[in-house]
């Protein structure tokens, strides 16, 4: 499916919204950064990004982040009527996952919808098991969701009038990696390939 003039400007602002992030979060940790020698960005401690939530996983079950993320974990944020981004984005996810389980790695998909009215756990269950037969779709209430989305410091924004079914929602296109232990430690964009987001994964769990 083509890609709309709208989609890159989405894209664009992303990229502008996570560079503000980094710069936040290195300046708010001067500390050695174990994971140095892995990093793409410039990010460094990063304990700015990601915190504790509660939403709804795709068997109906209220979950929080500590029964979510007891592995290490890709975290998407997006929806499951997106047009294009959000299936190509979790496809990539999806393979990158499957490359570091050849490499001895288990790495969980996670889906967070930003579209709870129409991602209930029943859609998502059908998309996430379609994509990756380990990926976790969470949703929740709009409460949940904004409280999920503000400590991992993303954007999105549901339109006011969804009388329209197929209503679009803003959002931001990162893909988080957060470790058990540790919490986040470095962010993808939509750019990178399965193969090197597979490779930069692991030199993290390697280190």
């Amino acid at each position: 499916m083509p890609v709309s003039t709208r989609t890159y400007a989405i894209a664009a602002i992303s990229v502008v919204a996570i560079g503000l992030v980094a710069t936040y979060a290195v300046t708010r940790n001067s500390t050695s950064d174990r994971y140095a020698a892995c990093r793409a960005s410039n990010i460094s401690g990063a304990a700015t990004i990601g915190g504790p939530f509660t939403l709804v996983d795709e068997d109906g079950r209220t979950v929080t982040d500590k029964d979510v993320l007891s592995k290490p974990s890709l975290v998407y944020f997006g929806y499951t009527f997106c047009p294009d981004i959000c299936p190509t984005d979790t496809a990539r996810n999806a393979e990158a996952v499957d490359a570091l389980e050849e490499q001895g790695y288990e790495v969980t998909p996670v889906f967070i919808s930003v579209d709870p009215d129409r991602d209930t756990p029943e859609v998502l269950k059908e998309w996430t098991d379609y994509l990756h037969p380990r990926m976790i779709g969470l949703t929740g209430s709009a409460e949940q969701i904004a409280a999920a989305a503000k400590q991992y410091r993303t954007y999105y924004k549901v339109p006011e009038d969804k009388s329209d079914e197929y209503y679009l929602v803003d959002h931001m296109t990162q893909t988080y990696l957060m470790l058990p232990e540790t919490g986040f430690v470095e962010f993808f964009n939509r750019e990178m390939t399965a193969e090197d987001m597979a490779n930069s994964v692991a030199c993290f769990l390697g280190s």
